[in-house]
């Protein structure tokens, strides 16, 4: 495998922001998750779960309820505003004031035509849904108290509002409400203390499920306005529901992080008349279950402690296969760390900051294993924060460490930086074209910034001591609208490779600054892509955790490539359920290749036969365990360590030392507010 010099870092003080809210659009299979900074991110399920893109938040940004129609995402939030995205431009298209204060709920009619939200007046208000754009059309029936949840019939004829204390019915083509359902405050609870209605759902058969901060799940029936069935399922709040695309299950949300399914059968086995019967608890949170999408085959949850979790159904997918594995997303699928290889620097990216760190030096040298004395400590060079109320959604350090660039959705900043002196002076003149970027990277030399641009354009700029200035702008024939995701600049300065979430892989030749080839097109997301410093291979790694090798001289997969696909990847590295965020080569040997995900970094040794589907992937603390003739016979080009955890990157420094940045789970947990149930021992 090699030894390396590794200086462990984990002092990347990453915390994620907790989940607000979530919708699952069922035609496209993607999933769209708010955080508590106004982030969104969607995960493309169909794609082993990847995050396809993601779109940073702003000061004061809140998102409270997200809802999808059709390929369109709109989202509502505290300040009163209903923001519609560009998913291809990674930002908000627009916004539209609601006029009633904080809106807490957003929900659209199954035919896709109209928008309602539900405000802090007590107002529900329909919007018109139209090419482009919204335009209000009307306020139904004005209520006393806040509107908390909603819920469309399927028919688009009656709506459920969730409030205190009750529930509405409201009848959409006259606005008048039909029906008042008043919610029981609990036994024991005192009168003074209102009942929240955090959500409510309408079925296709006039049942309304609400959920309520009593601790109750409650079936009413929509057409007489009388409680059917009432489910104590905590002595906390019932936050968040859903129900399955076919409308057998639904599942609740609660505040003890726990997920409660309920299936609507016969209870017993003669029985002909069917209700909603308590079948399953899901223990996955620690925290609150804020928001929930039940899809045909599995329960996706999130809260306060930040993970999203698909729990798949165990009745709807096939026993001991990949799709019946748990999966939790603690990390985003792109690297927020930025490392000089030749400086020896990290650069840390925040939401509203960037941290610039040099790193520690050891004395003297120590057998496998050993901790190394410190010559000299970490040290934080330089804390960026960002200009104006736009989180960062992407940055670049160069390789040299003198320039630092950063992008927001409505500007690019670049700095150059004195390291010995600690210095840091903004370049005050950039070029107009370079008005904001989805992803940035320096070329090997330090001598040209690239920015990924809208229709998967890339804007070339010229670094001097005096000038900044646009070269060129280079684009690929297919006319994608798609983002850009994955830049990277060879060491040799010669070749240029992008990829965007159309799946397109196109490499550009920096000599001629024109587009040289476009790889064939796969069906899998591209996760990390890089081109081999000596041979010009362009390696890429895809969601579903396929390698391919390609050759930018001859146009064409390598041998070892196509021997790879030929014998296929071992079923271990296939069921891996985090992506290969970053890969590198090691100069001393042109053989290897390092990768890295999550949860390991693996060293690919192409001189080693590929191992067989009988052999197991074993890490190297596991393999110097065995006797020597079994580790003989365990031989392949497979070589994984699973001695660092929770990896956010994985880098070779220029003196061939390597660099492991990790952040441990139990830290970002030790930062959590407190739960509101702590479990304690035989109770």
């Amino acid at each position: 495998m090699g030894e390396f010099k590794v200086h462990r870092v984990r002092f990347f003080d990453y915390m994620p922001s907790a989940i607000r809210a979530m919708a699952f659009n069922g035609r496209t299979e993607r999933l769209a998750v708010a955080r508590a900074d106004g982030a969104l991110e969607v995960f493309n399920f169909a794609d082993n779960y990847f995050q396809e893109k993601l779109i940073p938040g702003r000061e004061g940004g809140s998102v409270e309820a997200l809802c999808w129609v059709g390929q369109r995402l709109f989202s509502a939030g505290l300040n009163s505003e209903i923001t519609e995205y560009d998913l291809e431009n990674l930002r908000p298209k627009y916004t539209v004031e609601a006029y009633g204060g904080p809106i807490w709920t957003i929900s659209s009619n199954s035919q896709g035509t109209l928008l309602a939200v539900g405000c802090e007046d007590g107002t529900v208000k329909i919007f018109e849904i139209l090419e482009g754009r919204i335009q209000f059309q009307r306020n139904l029936d004005k209520q006393k108290g806040r509107i908390i949840s909603l819920s469309w019939h399927p028919s688009g004829s009656r709506l459920a509002a969730g409030m205190m204390d009750m529930i509405r019915i409201f009848n959409t083509e006259t606005g008048h409400a039909t029906h008042r359902l008043l919610v029981e405050r609990g036994i024991g609870a005192s009168k003074s203390r209102e009942v929240v209605v955090w959500s409510v759902a309408f079925l296709s058969d006039h049942t309304i499920v609400s959920g309520d901060s009593a601790g109750k799940v409650q079936m009413w029936d929509g057409h007489t306005g009388t409680l059917v069935q009432s489910h104590l399922v905590t002595k906390w709040d019932v936050l968040a529901l859903s129900v399955a695309p076919d409308g057998s299950s639904l599942i609740a949300g609660t505040s003890e992080g726990t997920v409660v399914q309920f299936q609507f059968i016969s209870s017993t086995i003669n029985q002909q008349d069917k209700e909603w019967v308590r079948t399953r608890t899901f223990k996955n949170h620690s925290h609150d279950v804020r928001a929930l999408a039940h899809t045909d085959t599995a329960v996706v949850s999130g809260g306060v402690d930040t993970q999203l979790v698909v729990r798949p159904l165990l009745d709807k997918v096939e026993k001991n296969s990949p799709e019946s594995a748990l999966r939790k997303i603690a990390f985003p699928h792109r690297s927020l760390v930025c490392c000089a290889k030749k400086a020896g620097l990290l650069l840390f990216q925040f939401p509203d900051h960037l941290e610039l760190w040099r790193l520690g030096e050891s004395e003297g040298h120590g057998k496998p294993g050993d901790s190394l004395p410190i010559k000299r400590k970490p040290e934080k060079l330089i804390h960026l924060k960002k200009k104006g109320d736009d989180h960062i959604c992407c940055s670049a350090l160069s390789p040299c460490g003198e320039w630092l660039a950063y992008s927001t959705v409505s500007s690019v900043r670049l700095y150059r930086l004195g390291i010995h002196n600690i210095s840091i002076t903004k370049v005050s003149k950039l070029p107009k074209l370079l008005t904001s970027a989805h992803q940035l990277c320096f070329s090997s030399d330090s001598s040209k910034l690239f920015a990924s641009s809208s229709q998967s354009s890339v804007v070339v700029v010229g670094l001097s001591q005096s000038e900044c200035k646009y070269l060129h702008t280079l684009k690929p024939k297919s006319g994608s609208s798609q983002p850009v995701h994955l830049l990277f600049a060879s060491e040799d300065g010669k070749w240029l490779a992008t990829a965007n979430t159309d799946r397109e892989i196109h490499v550009y030749s920096l000599h001629k600054m024109k587009l040289h080839c476009s790889v064939p097109v796969y069906s899998s997301c591209p996760t990390a892509i890089a081109i081999h410093p000596a041979t010009s291979n362009l390696l890429t790694v895809h969601a579903d955790q396929q390698l391919f090798e390609f050759s930018l001289v001859q146009k064409e997969y390598t041998d070892w490539s196509r021997r790879l696909q030929k014998q296929g990847l071992h079923p271990q590295w296939l069921q891996r359920d985090t992506p290969i965020t970053h890969v590198t080569f090691n100069p001393k040997n042109p053989a290897h290749i390092i990768l890295h995900d999550m949860f390991m970094f693996c060293i690919l040794d192409k001189t080693l036969p590929l191992p067989d589907v009988k052999t197991r992937l074993l890490n190297q603390m596991t393999l110097r365990s065995l006797p020597e003739a079994e580790r003989i016979r365990q031989s392949h080009s497979f070589k994984i360590c699973k001695s660092f955890q929770h990896l956010m990157c994985v880098s070779l420094l220029e003196d061939h030392s390597l660099v492991v940045v990790e952040r441990p789970l139990l830290d970002i947990v030790s930062q959590l507010p407190a739960p509101v149930r702590q479990k304690k021992f035989a109770t």
